[in-house]
């Protein structure tokens, strides 16, 4: 078979940017390839399902603002296709009176990044929210969230075919290679196919 663009993996990264770009491109022919017989087999299936809510990265960084505008990017996705998640909220909880300071600058940074939310509580509130937790003051970021990030993925991957696009699992590549041929369209008369085998 022939794509204009072909993914390779089917984990929640290469689903996301495939459904993005099919969305985008909606007259390109796109694929995603994947070795395994499902899509979000390995590590999009197999860790914490965190939604973080941006605390920890440098204000004014790209990761700060990317985190915290995709946190409410997947609650609305979440949302609009019926995947339960829970906002369950998360303490930081400082426990010796030397983590206080560098607990009250977290609190600064996540304001900064625009997290919503944040509040600093003291030994009674962290009992009242957490009984089994102890600690002299905590950073309380209720929008902090978990979520099946393997359901996300597979709705993914049932946008990106709706869509039009074809995955092709058990696919595994092994092999790339450029080929030349000549292109009327592009600036200086050249254009490189990748052609992709796999195993079989």
């Amino acid at each position: 078979s022939s794509f204009d663009v072909a993914v390779v993996g089917a984990g929640i990264v290469g689903l996301a940017a495939a459904r993005e770009l099919i969305q985008r491109h909606p007259s390109l022919a796109f694929a995603v390839l994947e070795k395994e017989q499902e899509p979000a087999h390995h590590q999009s299936g197999h860790n914490s399902g965190v939604i973080h809510s941006g605390i920890y990265y440098t204000p004014g960084s790209l990761k700060a603002k990317l985190c915290v505008q995709g946190a409410a990017l997947c609650y609305k996705y979440c949302d609009q296709k019926g995947i339960p998640y829970k906002q369950c909220g998360k303490l930081i909880v400082a426990v010796e009176q030397d983590e206080i300071p560098r607990l009250k600058a977290l609190y600064e940074r996540g304001l900064q990044n625009n997290v919503p939310g944040l509040k600093l509580i003291g030994a009674k509130e962290i009992q009242e929210k957490e009984p089994f937790c102890r600690g002299l003051m905590a950073l309380d970021s209720p929008y902090t969230g978990i979520v099946d990030y393997k359901q996300v993925a597979q709705s993914y991957a049932r946008d990106f075919q709706e869509a039009g696009g074809t995955i092709l699992t058990d696919f595994e590549v092994t092999n790339m290679e450029m080929a030349k041929e000549s292109s009327p369209e592009s600036e200086d008369g050249l254009k490189y196919p990748v052609i992709v085998r796999n195993k079989k």
